[in-house]
């Protein structure tokens, strides 16, 4: 990591589910390797992945795996309306909007430097306002208007209207989730930070965001970036938080990778089903139907190592890092850090995205030809999960192009450039406040 001669304490705001929050751990491990004050603000559920990585852990009250595994939760997720989605997360956010303002508070006192994705980016951009501090932008989608293509929320063939659509729905898509969390923000600036409610539109146009650098934590590899961002705007590649190097895999875990050939792995992250025992056996069925060997990721319901074939192997949590490059193929619901870690090991995907970004990721990993089409989950059947198994393992071109794209990922270094970036605007900010 690059060194520096100033020392900054930066609290990085990370809410979300695992797969939003373990990319900035990463690039908060490395900030602090090189020689920063690190505070963590996130999910209480979350303390003992932060606390493990050597970083100061400050809570926002809530445990977000209770309410992403809700009934409700698990019901709108399977229909994959993210208008529908965006209101109940809204509704919960109002509800515990108080509470994050309260701790990110306390969290933020003595910082010089707040940094916030799409999850933190309302409180943080408060929080700044309130203790006059600066804040980055950190995002792992893109978030940021181009003309390139259209909003993650769209579907990607919408890309044939042209570039003054596409520029258009992500301001529409931004308009959207403000909305929805805008209640919820007034209530925080209100009652807890004693600040005025932001602009109607947003505080995407903030006097202190202009001219800032945003930092995006994906690979030009895997998306360029867009000729129309400007030169504040920096994709780094990704910020991958890798197993610590104590960790050993488990013996059973090992013995079944060594006696056979290589397994398909099934995990769909934090996604929820509603109903857990049909989509296991049609997984099953799929799997037998190909014949192949796999890892399923525990968590769906009717589900047990006691009633799975001797070809099929259960795991509760294994880094992907360590595991994706000894499978064959990866089947995941899309989220950006699973799509990451499938990509770096350079394996071709099978995505099955639920709602939000997942159906962006899918078609852009069958774009690059390191995977098939994506199967929404509505459309996920053994026929088309059988024959998307079939593809993967025997397209030779397929599994090349994924093995160049891998290579290419593996190369860079995402925490480094974005240390680098934070650094580079940390000195220059305090030499502007001392002249």
């Amino acid at each position: 990591m690059i060194e520096t001669q100033t020392m900054m304490r930066i609290a990085i705001i990370a809410l979300g589910s695992r797969g939003d929050v373990q990319p900035y751990i990463a690039l908060g491990v490395g900030l602090q390797k090189a020689g920063h004050d690190i505070r963590l603000i996130t999910h209480e559920n979350f303390e003992s992945l932060v606390r493990s990585n050597g970083l100061a852990f400050c809570s926002a009250r809530g445990n977000v795996q209770d309410f992403v595994e809700s009934k409700e939760m698990r019901e709108l997720t399977e229909k994959g309306n993210f208008i529908a989605i965006t209101m109940q997360t809204a509704k919960a956010a109002k509800q515990a909007a108080i509470h994050w303002a309260e701790d990110s508070l306390e969290a933020c006192q003595g910082c010089d430097l707040i940094i916030a994705g799409v999850g933190g980016l309302y409180i943080g951009i408060a929080l700044a306002e309130k203790l006059n501090l600066p804040l980055l932008q950190a995002y792992l989608f893109p978030f940021t208007p181009t003309r390139d293509f259209p909003s993650i929320l769209l579907p990607a063939s919408m890309s044939r209207l042209g570039g003054a659509f596409n520029h258009a729905s992500h301001t529409l898509t931004r308009q959207a989730i403000w909305q929805g969390f805008r209640s919820a923000d007034s209530a925080a600036r209100q009652q807890v930070l004693g600040l005025p409610a932001a602009s109607f539109w947003g505080p995407y146009n903030a006097e202190r965001l202009q001219n800032m650098p945003i930092l995006y934590g994906f690979s030009p590899s895997v998306i360029p970036k867009p000729a129309d961002w400007g030169d504040n705007i920096h994709v780094t590649g990704y910020w991958f938080l890798d197993e610590s190097p104590d960790w050993t895999p488990p013996a059973d875990l090992l013995n079944f990778l060594e006696n056979g050939s290589a397994p398909i792995y099934v995990g769909f992250g934090s996604m929820g089903s509603r109903k857990p025992e049909e989509t296991a056996d049609l997984v099953l069925q799929a799997l037998a139907r190909t014949q192949q060997r796999a890892i399923l990721m525990s968590g769906w319901g009717g589900l047990s190592s006691a009633n799975l074939p001797d070809s099929v192997f259960m795991v509760d949590s294994i880094p992907h890092s360590w595991l994706f490059p000894r499978v064959a193929a990866v089947v995941h619901h899309g989220g950006a850090g699973t799509t990451a870690a499938g990509l770096r090991a350079g394996v071709p995907s099978i995505i099955t995205p639920f709602f939000g970004d997942q159906p962006f990721w899918g078609h852009r990993v069958a774009e690059l030809g390191a995977g098939v089409a994506p199967i929404p989950r509505k459309n996920l059947s053994v026929d088309a999960l059988a024959g998307a198994i079939q593809q993967v393992v025997t397209d030779q071109t397929m599994r090349e192009r994924a093995a160049q794209i891998g290579a290419k990922i593996r190369a860079e270094d995402g925490i480094a450039q974005a240390v680098g970036i934070i650094q580079e605007f940390g000195e220059r900010f305090a030499t502007q406040a001392r002249t």
